[in-house]
């Protein structure tokens, strides 16, 4: 069923062999000749920018010929880190973190959500381990929620992610940071790493409710708390009237 969700969505899958086997699927109408280059920062010259110059030091703006995009390598957080930075236990192609990634991103613009277009996604195996990284359209005028916390935008954040959860999709670290404010008031939703798709438990929603609170919290402090119960009430009045993907 992979095969054929990546026929509906358009995307091409390539595979190249080798001591770091890999393969990619990208965007064939977006990048027609994309291959595993289009995961090195290097190829891209002085085109290719930090996003920003802390944490895991591991996602870059870049751009090709009619697009812009963010590349981001996988990386570890926490103690894992320690012994591994970057890789990952191999279960299967299906099972990696940039191709699940993808099409996640390919099934949520499908039904209309605002996330960012899915170009390439690409893994490079070794043994039992395996690598990966994804690029993803950049969404131009955006900041983050983070920085808007002064401005009555809990209803539309509220059912932006009401919308996210009709579709059935979980978000692994709904923050402050990962839902951004276009220019035109639109909220998008980012990074739907380790994300997933199917029918979702109050408790999973919550969850995800909850991880923002303690994100806004964090950011603002007692601002931040204002802003959660402004969204809280949004969310529920939003779920109950049925608001659709």
């Amino acid at each position: 069923m992979k095969a054929e969700d990546d026929l509906r969505s358009g995307a091409r899958r390539q595979a190249w062999p080798g001591p770091l086997a890999g393969a990619m699927l990208s965007d064939a109408s977006r990048l027609p000749e994309a291959g595993p280059e289009l995961f090195n920062p290097g190829h891209y010259g002085d085109g290719a920018r930090p996003v920003d110059a802390g944490g895991r030091q591991a996602a870059w703006f870049v751009q090709g010929p009619g697009w812009q995009g963010v590349l981001r390598r996988y990386r570890r957080g926490g103690m894992i880190a320690r012994v591994s930075r970057d890789a990952y236990l191999w279960n299967g192609e299906d099972r990696t973190r940039s191709f699940r990634e993808y099409r996640l991103l390919a099934s949520m613009r499908a039904q209309g959500l605002a996330v960012p277009a899915p170009l390439a996604a690409a893994y490079w195996r070794q043994g039992l381990a395996y690598r990966a990284a994804i690029v993803v359209e950049r969404i131009p005028g955006v900041r983050p929620l983070a920085q808007a916390l002064g401005e009555p935008l809990w209803q539309a954040v509220a059912e932006a992610i009401v919308r996210m959860h009709r579709a059935g999709v979980w978000h692994a670290d709904l923050n402050a940071f990962n839902i951004l404010v276009g220019g035109d008031g639109r909220i998008w939703l980012i990074d739907f790493d380790r994300g997933t798709q199917g029918v979702l438990s109050e408790r999973q929603r919550q969850g995800n409710l909850d991880r923002l609170r303690r994100s806004l919290r964090k950011v603002a402090g007692e601002d931040g708390e204002r802003f959660w119960l402004r969204l809280r009430d949004s969310y529920w009045t939003a779920w109950g009237i049925g608001i659709q993907p």
